[in-house]
């Protein structure tokens, strides 16, 4: 068997041969990636508008937004392929929007019933708020997407120059009119980069261990893939009992480029053991070439994979991915090929090449800097230069204005947002401002915790790219924070007590410390003061109170060591 390739209309198709019904999809390569901050989920909205008119069917359909591409898919007989690809088709052309409001509490409800990823952490810290990394975000444009920006969207993207069929059955029927309007086929979007430097870790509130390693697509990096998830079962699951998860996944996602990801889990009081166990196998694979025994092995099971009967069938959705993104389809006889040639060797070599691209999710608390692992940055290396206000409560933080971005110092280091950096900023209706950056840095300016916060907000306004403003409603009042008199009034104590402490530190360093000095100065004033009172009103009393000052402070400087 093998993908042939044809031409329905304007838009290319992959066809293979499969027993049972008919399975179609059209693909769109459009996805999370290409959208931003401000309008995240506009084609994940586009989707569900286009598939309400398909109403209830008898056969199963359904559609899908991926990172870089977008799919609807159907499973039935030849008629309901063409029955279901034309709405499609239709619906993209002529979208009903009379159910948009509908559809937002659709994606609402979708969104809330929805957890987090293992993948997201890392498209997170790897992209920042670009690119692939906006899937870890809410999509935040919904609420607010009008029909025109709906319209020309679909317009823009959702074209038959943009679009590949793919169709597995006895033949592709008749009938098919897909009928798009015309459109340039779209390129990948950019792959930015919000690490400094590879490998690299961060931590977070999970009870497991992720990798992703970013890789030249290739029949040996698959090979690793395989080598990974054997290694991290038996080492870390069979062997050592530490895991009940502990697996790696291969996915190329479109294009040149391929992710290995790697998960273990484990308990809390053995996390330490899991985290040397998985770097143990990361790095003894990119260290040397696995045992002839267990690459044979690796390239048999390939094998029975490569011989499956509908394998052809199994791939088209894929395939069509790749024919939009410019990657080759290559018949199975060619993977083949390329099988027979990767050596124990060129696994190694995509180990070591994953091992230098890694980023790595630990659990809070576990440092990988003696594995070779440097902290991924979540703060800025610097701050901007503008005006200061002072935070009415937090203890050392400062809001910096500036003509080219936003700052907020803090004793842990500071957190800087660009103008020309800025991926959204999000506004409530209160006043308040969180600026996010490309880097995934944000800040958040709440009116009542800094001085002058109107005039500094205002500044942030008249800064920003209208078109970067996300407007959520309003919060409930008891999540707004309001201003505590009693932890400003710590905090300005606790200023002022540094700036004491600093003007007296040499003198502090001297005489003992901070304690002793400020009781010897105690002592001394009333000394002298009843010295002085003595003198002056010739009283017993007040000569009496100088004496037990004189010696109270002869004891303490005696207990103190300096006498």
């Amino acid at each position: 068997m093998t993908i042939h390739t044809t031409q329905v209309g304007q838009i290319p198709a992959l066809f293979a041969p499969r027993t049972g019904p008919t399975r179609a999809g059209l693909v769109f390569r459009v996805g999370r990636a290409d959208e931003t901050l401000a309008t995240a989920g506009i084609t994940h909205l586009v989707e569900h508008l286009a598939l309400h008119r398909q109403g209830l069917a008898d056969y199963h359909f359904n559609g899908g937004t991926g990172l870089t591409a977008t799919m609807f898919s159907m499973e039935g007989t030849a008629g309901d392929v063409v029955r279901f690809l034309n709405g499609v088709c239709a619906s993209l052309r002529d979208l009903p929007l009379d159910r948009l409001d509908i559809e937002r509490k659709i994606l609402e409800t979708e969104a809330a019933g929805r957890g987090q990823s293992l993948s997201e952490p890392l498209l997170l810290w790897r992209h920042g708020a670009r690119g692939a990394g906006l899937a870890a975000y809410p999509e935040w444009g919904v609420p607010a997407l009008t029909r025109d920006q709906l319209s020309a969207w679909a317009a823009t993207w959702f074209t038959s120059g943009n679009a590949a069929l793919w169709i597995s059955g006895d033949g592709i029927p008749d009938g098919l009119e897909l009928d798009l309007p015309d459109g340039p086929r779209q390129p990948l979007p950019d792959e930015p980069s919000a690490l400094p430097v590879t490998p690299a870790y961060f931590t977070g509130p999970t009870r497991v261990v992720a990798m992703d390693a970013r890789l030249r697509r290739s029949t040996a990096a698959g090979l690793y893939a395989r080598a990974l998830d054997r290694a991290l079962f038996r080492e870390l699951r069979q062997e050592g009992g530490l895991s009940y998860t502990a697996a790696a996944t291969y996915d190329t996602g479109g294009g040149t480029q391929a992710t290995v990801t790697a998960v273990v889990d484990g308990l809390p009081d053995r996390q330490h053991e899991v985290i040397e166990g998985f770097v143990r196998v990361v790095k003894e694979l990119a260290a040397q070439p696995v045992a002839d025994a267990e690459f044979a092995s690796l390239r048999t099971m390939t094998e029975e994979v490569l011989r499956h009967a509908e394998l052809d069938a199994k791939r088209l959705p894929q395939s069509a991915i790749d024919l939009l993104t410019g990657a080759p389809v290559e018949p199975v006889e060619a993977l083949a090929e390329q099988l027979a040639k990767v050596t124990a060797e060129d696994v190694r070599d995509e180990a070591a090449a994953a091992l230098d691209t890694a980023l790595v999710m630990a659990p809070d608390g576990h440092a990988l800097e003696r594995y070779g692992f440097e902290q991924a940055p979540g703060r800025s290396r610097f701050a901007v230069t503008g005006k200061r206000h002072r935070s009415h409560d937090l203890h050392r933080t400062t809001l910096i204005i500036a003509s080219d971005g936003v700052s907020i110092t803090t004793p842990q280091g500071p957190l800087t947002v660009l103008h020309e950096a800025t991926s959204a900023v999000l506004a409530w209706p209160d006043g308040a401002r969180q600026l996010i950056g490309h880097d995934a840095i944000s800040l958040r300016v709440e009116p009542a915790l800094f001085a002058d916060s109107r005039r500094a907000l205002a500044a942030i306004d008249a800064a920003v790219d209208p078109a970067l403003v996300v407007h959520l409603p309003a919060r409930d009042p008891a999540d707004v924070p309001k201003r505590s008199w009693l932890r400003g009034a710590r905090t300005r104590l606790r200023w002022a007590r540094q700036r004491v402490q600093a003007a007296l530190h040499p003198l502090a360093a001297r005489r003992g410390g901070y304690t002793s000095l400020l009781l010897t100065v105690v002592f001394v004033t009333g000394l002298v003061a009843a010295l002085v009172a003595g003198v002056v009103t010739s009283n017993a009393r007040v000569g009496s109170l100088a004496f037990w000052c004189a010696l109270a402070l002869v004891w303490r400087r005696r207990n103190l060591g300096h006498w």
